[in-house]
């Protein structure tokens, strides 16, 4: 009887020791539940942020390049202004040259006036006799008469070569201002282009400022989630350490059974004077075996077959076009039939409106060659010549627009939007009315 009453102490020990384990056990398994979806939402806000940085950091990277490129069409800007003032300079020298031009061509009209009217009024039409009279010898008189028509003459050749002299400046200033025209045209182009860099420049940065408040936002999302977990790890170790202490208890309860039964046990069988039964309480242990089990995994030998293939595709942008046979003379005479057509900025049609570095890469698209869409780009294209080894069908970079040099000293670039011969696609004899940036061949 007092046996039994030990054991259902014993039980009742071990019950109440586990029942705090068993409440702590649920909580744990809801904590790791909970911990894991936490650390799902870390993962992807994490992710997020990576993703957001970059996308920040791509857009950080044409923000670098948009500004070396603004920074390039600046330049090229005060570079033609420079050129805009000195072809300014020139004009007014012209001018200048012109205004005095007329004046000694007026005055060289004006002289030989007087010397005619001299001559009719003194001499009229008693002149040759008079010549006649007054000779002392016929080769005097034929001296007098040969020195009166070289006057004629030399009146006549001196107005002549004034009046040439006077064309050829007026011809200088046109063209002048022609090439003052077509800087200023250049110089509207790149200004266009700047401002359109500007903008894309702001866009940019507020995208990429907007990317800056996105990441901030989900860093702080995910320095929550982190803040969670640490509060969830924290009460997942106090669970611990009483599940640990449970367990202790319930073991140090159970050793405590166990020696009091072991000790009521010896003194029963002390008062009943029996040696009999003696009863040992035996522990087994579990041994869980680990059998070696081999497992041999063999990589089973697969066989691949490689097999080439010896056939090759070539393509080509005109099948009617023999990329072998471009040659500069070739690109010249091709551009040449578009001369007349209009300019029209940021165009890609040779017949209905383009502009100079549309022109080019068009031009050198028909014969198969690619090049890049502005003039800036183009500089770097090819192969670097210089002015004295030129050729036809090698393009010459100014700054802020490109042609293609003829070979005679000339180019046939798309000009300006003035209508032609002023703008347009057009042939201009001095291909160095103005400095340029690079020579480049592209045809070789």
């Amino acid at each position: 009887m007092k046996k039994r009453l030990l054991c259902l102490a014993l039980v009742f020990a071990m019950t109440a020791t586990q029942a705090m384990p068993v409440a702590a056990s649920s909580r744990k398994q809801e904590l790791q539940t909970q911990k894991s979806q936490t650390q799902s939402k870390l993962s992807e806000a994490e992710s997020q942020v990576s993703s957001l940085e970059n996308k920040k950091n791509e857009l950080m990277g044409q923000i670098d390049s948009t500004q070396q490129e603004l920074v390039t069409i600046m330049t090229q800007i005060d570079m033609l202004k420079e050129e805009i003032t000195d072809k300014e300079a020139d004009i007014k020298q012209t001018q200048e040259d012109l205004k005095e031009a007329e004046a000694d061509r007026d005055e060289q009209y004006d002289s030989m006036k007087k010397r005619i009217q001299y001559l009719y009024e003194n001499g009229g039409t008693d002149s040759w006799a008079q010549i006649l009279l007054e000779s002392d010898s016929i080769a005097d008189m034929l001296s007098k008469i040969e020195n009166n028509g070289k006057m004629y003459d030399y009146d006549r050749e001196a107005l002549e070569k004034m009046k040439a002299v006077v064309q050829e400046v007026q011809d200088l200033e046109n063209k002048l201002i022609t090439e003052k025209a077509e800087l200023e045209d250049s110089k509207k182009e790149q200004e266009d282009k700047q401002s359109t860099l500007e903008t894309k420049m702001a866009d940019l940065k507020a995208s990429a400022s907007d990317y800056e408040s996105q990441i901030a936002t989900v860093k702080a999302q995910a320095q929550e989630y982190k803040n969670l977990i640490a509060q969830q790890n924290a009460e997942l170790q106090q669970i611990q350490k009483e599940e640990e202490a449970a367990a202790k208890a319930a073991e140090e309860a159970r050793k405590q059974a166990a020696a009091q039964a072991a000790s009521s046990s010896s003194s029963n069988s002390g008062s009943n004077g029996s040696s009999g039964t003696t009863s040992s309480g035996t522990t087994s242990a579990a041994t869980g075996n680990t059998g070696n089990s081999s497992v041999s995994s063999s990589g089973g030998s697969t066989a691949s077959s490689e097999s080439s293939s010896s056939e090759s595709t070539s393509s080509s942008a005109d099948s009617s076009v023999s990329y072998d046979s471009a040659t500069g003379s070739a690109v010249v005479a091709y551009a040449s039939q578009f001369i007349g057509n209009p300019y029209v900025y940021g165009g890609n049609s040779l017949t209905n409106g383009i502009d100079c570095s549309g022109f080019t890469q068009q031009i050198f698209a028909h014969f198969g060659y690619s090049l890049p869409r502005t003039s800036d780009a183009q500089a770097s294209s090819g192969v670097a010549v210089s002015w004295e080894n030129h050729r036809a069908g090698d393009i010459i970079v100014y700054s802020g627009h490109v042609a293609i040099l003829t070979g005679d000293g000339g180019i046939i670039h798309a000009s300006n939007s003035a209508p032609y011969p002023q703008g347009g696609i057009k042939y201009t004899s001095n291909a160095l009315y103005r400095s340029y940036i690079a020579i480049r061949r592209i045809v070789q």
